[in-house]
C-alpha cells in the first residue's frame, strides 16, 4: 500500500497543471473553492492524510499539532472548517480590517515556479472584520483559531491604533488568539509601525485594551504581532526590547520580503510585492533565529516563510520556533506538506529526546 503523503502528492499533481493554467489570483479562488466542496461531500479525509497528534501548550493554548496555516489564505474565515479538515493542528484567519476594501489594481499575484515562489501585492483585499466575524461565528471548527488583524489603506499611521483596536474589540470573543499585522509589505507605510517608538506606542494601546477585554469576556486570548524579514540587527535589537518590556504573548516570523535578490532573473521576478516561497526561507529563519536569541524562551515564536517540505518545518524548529505555519507551500506541495510536517517534526522531538537520554546516561 502506498504511504498517504505519496497518494497525497499523486493527487495533488495530478490537479496541479490545470490550476497552474490559470493566473494566480483565479487559482486561489478556486482552490478554496475545490478544498470547500470536498469538505462539503466527505472527500477531504480522503485527501488528507492521516494526521499523528503531536500535541504542544503553548501561549496556554492546547495545539493538537504544531503545524498550522498562516494568514492570507482565508481572508474573510470563509473556508475554516474545509481548511482545518485537511489536517492543521490551527487555523489562522485574515488579514481583517475594520471596513471592507478591495486591495490594489489587479494582476497582483504572480507565480514564479522554477524558485517555487509567489508574488503578491493584494493589499489586504477583505470583506471586513464584520463579515469575518459572522463567517467565524457560522464555523464548526472548535481548535485553535487565530485571527489577523491590520488597519485599512487610508487611514494614517498616526491613527493607526484606532483600526487595530477596532478589530481587536470585534474579534476578541472568537479568536483563540490575534495577531497584529504590522510588516505585509502592501499598504503603504505599514512597516513603519515596526520602529521601536511607534511600535512601543501600538502594542502598550493594544495591551492595554486586551486587559479590559479579558475582565469583560472573562478569557485574556494571546496578542502576537507578526513581523518583517527585512529587518537589521538594530532593528531586531529594537523591536525585541519592545516585544519584552511590553510582555507582548508571543511573535510570528515572518511576513513576505520586498528582497528579489534571487528571482531577479525569472519572469515575474521583478513584480512589486512580497515575495513568499522558497526563496524566503533563509531569511525568514534568520530573523526567527536571532528573535529566539534574544527573546529566549520569554516569547514564544511561531515560523513561517519558504517552508516546502518537513526537513524546512523541522528547521524552524531547530531555529527556535515552538508552531510552524505555511501558505506559499500549499499552492506548490498541496494538502501532503501538512502530515510530512508534523512527522519531521515529531522526528526531531524523537532524536531530541533520544540525545538527551544518551546525555544522562554519560
Amino acid at each position: 500500500m502506498p504511504h498517504p503523503f505519496c497518494t497525497i502528492a499523486i493527487m495533488y499533481a495530478f490537479a496541479r497543471p490545470f490550476l497552474f493554467a490559470l493566473d494566480a489570483e483565479t487559482a486561489h479562488g478556486l482552490g478554496l473553492k475545490a478544498i470547500e466542496a470536498a469538505y462539503r461531500i466527505g472527500m477531504n479525509p480522503l485527501i488528507a492524510s492521516r494526521i499523528t497528534p503531536l500535541p504542544r501548550t503553548v501561549f496556554g493554548i492546547d495545539f493538537p499539532n504544531p503545524v498550522g496555516l498562516a494568514a492570507g489564505l482565508d481572508k474573510d474565515g470563509a473556508h475554516i472548517d474545509a481548511l482545518a479538515s485537511l489536517g492543521f493542528g490551527f487555523i489562522e484567519v485574515g488579514t481583517t480590517t475594520p471596513l471592507a476594501q478591495p486591495g490594489n489594481p489587479k494582476p497582483r499575484m504572480f507565480r514564479l515556479p522554477a524558485a517555487q515562489a509567489i508574488i503578491n501585492r493584494l493589499g489586504f483585499n477583505n470583506g471586513g472584520v464584520d463579515a469575518l466575524v459572522r463567517n467565524v461565528e457560522c464555523a464548526r471548527f472548535a481548535g485553535p483559531l487565530g485571527i489577523n488583524i491590520g488597519k485599512n489603506k487610508d487611514t494614517p499611521n498616526e491613527r493607526a491604533a484606532d483600526d487595530y483596536l477596532i478589530c481587536l474589540r470585534k474579534v476578541y470573543a472568537r479568536a483563540s488568539y490575534v495577531t497584529v499585522n504590522i510588516s505585509s509589505p502592501n499598504t503603504s507605510g505599514l512597516r513603519e509601525l515596526q520602529a521601536e517608538d511607534s511600535l512601543r506606542r501600538l502594542l502598550a494601546t493594544l495591551l492595554g485594551e486586551r486587559e479590559q477585554l479579558a475582565t469583560r469576556h472573562g478569557r485574556r486570548i494571546p496578542i502576537l504581532v507578526k513581523i518583517a524579514p527585512d529587518l537589521t540587527n538594530a532593528q531586531i535589537d529594537a523591536m525585541a526590547r519592545v516585544f519584552l518590556e511590553e510582555r507582548v504573548d508571543g511573535l510570528i516570523c515572518t511576513n513576505t520580503t520586498i528582497d528579489r535578490d534571487t528571482v531577479t532573473h525569472l519572469r515575474h521576478g521583478a513584480e512589486s510585492g512580497g515575495l513568499s516561497g522558497k526563496p524566503l526561507f533563509a531569511k525568514s529563519t534568520q530573523v526567527l533565529a536571532e528573535m529566539s536569541k534574544r527573546l529566549g524562551r520569554r516569547v514564544p515564536l511561531i515560523g513561517v516563510g519558504g517552508i516546502l517540505n518537513g526537513r524546512d518545518a523541522a528547521a524552524k524548529i531547530e531555529a527556535g520556533a515552538s508552531l510552524v505555519q505555511f501558505y506559499s507551500g500549499m499552492v506548490y506541495r498541496g494538502p501532503a506538506l501538512i502530515g510530512e510536517s508534523v512527522a519531521a517534526i515529531a522526528a526531531l522531538d524523537r532524536a531530541s529526546v533520544s540525545r538527551r537520554g544518551d546525555k544522562d546516561a554519560r
